[in-house]
């Protein structure tokens, strides 16, 4: 018999209930599907729109909405918003950055409805507000701010908010200042409307074993462990094979559920995904058989079919047991440091401090920002774990210095840096 949740609040008590003792099944790719409908710029709405999947939320709803209710018809139990770009940051591209809220709704509507038809007692579907890393990378591209990405990932998890998603999935996320800045936009919405919505934070790494912006996999976790996260995983850039040894890492160490929704393999020269869905379905299966995942599912190549072989194949399983928080100290920048006997002791370069240094303070001073990083870089080489900054003097405004020393800090120096003020802005 349906039974569509009827409210928020239960959708998400729901959510935690079926956590707790199953596998659950994420859908897969939505960028497949539609490639393999033959769209033309018409259904886009013009030439001018051609490639921009958002928009057909409003010019081809009834094409998303197949989507939607073939990986629910798969076995999903969560299936995304088609919002990967709906930020206006990414519509501008398009000049239509003004509809971002509209589609962004709209798209979230189509995944509700789709949801609600098929949740039953037994087996509640849910919907996954899908929040892309944006085409902007604060470490990595530049041409962002801080303030600009929390604005625009605000606006858009508001908009699913109020289209009724029950959770946010923050995916593909490159570099973590932009994760960062998706927190601290959802944080004030969730502020600002008194609702406490989960949170998913997924991952790339990349062949090469980092995140683009040099993140492993633990110093991601080490970032994150202060969100409270309803989940933390790895999606898209390889093919589970690569994922293993991350998603142990990320088991190992994380006191909160764990998610892998890997593409159907790597790419070939042609750019096609190989892996099959008995294939993608056996090698996930050996990180449920290790204990390892709570939510299992999909991304670039996947198609209803790999869902359905996945989602099979995690009928009846154990999700990974939830852990108690260690009590283990990391500290983070683009490297991870723990804090235990092994490497005991931990040494803190404090020459980057315009109290304990003069010439440090000089080189403030003459906004000679090279060659002040230079001394942080010379500590680091010279066997320093965590680099300490002090800009605070009383012949300058620490405030405007920060953004222009740290910028040139983080691109040249790997290891934690201790910020060191008493102002608590900072």
């Amino acid at each position: 018999m349906k039974a569509a949740v009827n409210n928020l609040a239960d959708r998400i008590r729901a959510l935690h209930d079926a956590l707790a003792t199953r596998v659950l099944v994420l859908d897969g790719a939505m960028g497949t599907m539609l490639q393999a409908r033959d769209l033309t710029a018409d259904d886009f709405g013009g030439p001018a729109l051609e490639g921009c999947n958002e928009v057909l939320v409003d010019t081809r709803p009834d094409v998303i909405t197949d989507i939607h209710n073939a990986y629910l018809e798969a076995g999903s139990d969560i299936i995304e918003t088609n919002t990967f770009g709906s930020t206006a940051l990414v519509l501008a591209e398009y000049d239509i950055q003004a509809r971002a809220y509209s589609i962004t709704l709209e798209s979230t509507k189509l995944a509700r409805a789709a949801a609600d038809k098929f949740s039953t007692t037994s087996k509640p579907r849910f919907v996954a507000g899908s929040i892309g890393p944006t085409t902007k990378a604060i470490t990595v591209t530049g041409g962002v701010t801080l303030k600009q990405l929390e604005q625009n990932f605000h606006d858009q998890a508001a908009a699913m908010l109020e289209g009724g998603a029950d959770l946010f999935l923050v995916e593909t996320s490159q570099d973590t200042r932009n994760i960062k800045a998706a927190l601290l936009g959802i944080d004030r919405l969730l502020r600002e409307s008194g609702i406490k919505i989960p949170v998913i934070v997924s991952g790339t790494i990349e062949p090469m074993g980092t995140m683009l912006a040099g993140q492993t996999a633990e110093a991601l976790l080490a970032s994150l462990t202060h969100s409270d996260l309803l989940a933390i995983g790895l999606n898209c850039a390889t093919g589970p094979e690569f994922m293993t040894d991350h998603i142990r890492t990320l088991s190992d160490l994380s006191h909160t559920r764990i998610s892998c929704y890997p593409n159907a393999g790597l790419p070939n020269e042609e750019g096609l995904y190989l892996e099959t869905p008995g294939s993608l379905a056996a090698q996930l299966d050996r990180f449920i058989k290790q204990g390892w995942l709570n939510i299992v599912g999909g991304c670039c190549g996947t198609t209803d079919k790999h869902i359905k072989a996945i989602a099979q194949m995690a009928e009846g399983r154990s999700p990974r047991a939830s852990k108690a928080p260690a009590h283990r100290s990391y500290y983070s920048g683009i490297d991870v440091v723990e804090a235990d006997n092994d490497n005991r002791p931990l040494i803190v370069g404090e020459r980057t401090n315009v109290i304990g240094s003069r010439l440090f303070k000089n080189l403030i001073a003459e906004e000679r920002w090279e060659e002040a990083v230079e001394i942080a870089r010379r500590q680091v080489k010279n066997g320093a774990h965590i680099i300490d900054v002090c800009l605070q003097s009383t012949d300058r405004d620490e405030m405007e210095d920060i953004p222009l020393f740290y910028e040139k800090l983080i691109r040249i120096i790997k290891a934690p840096v201790m910020i060191d003020t008493t102002d608590p802005r900072h």
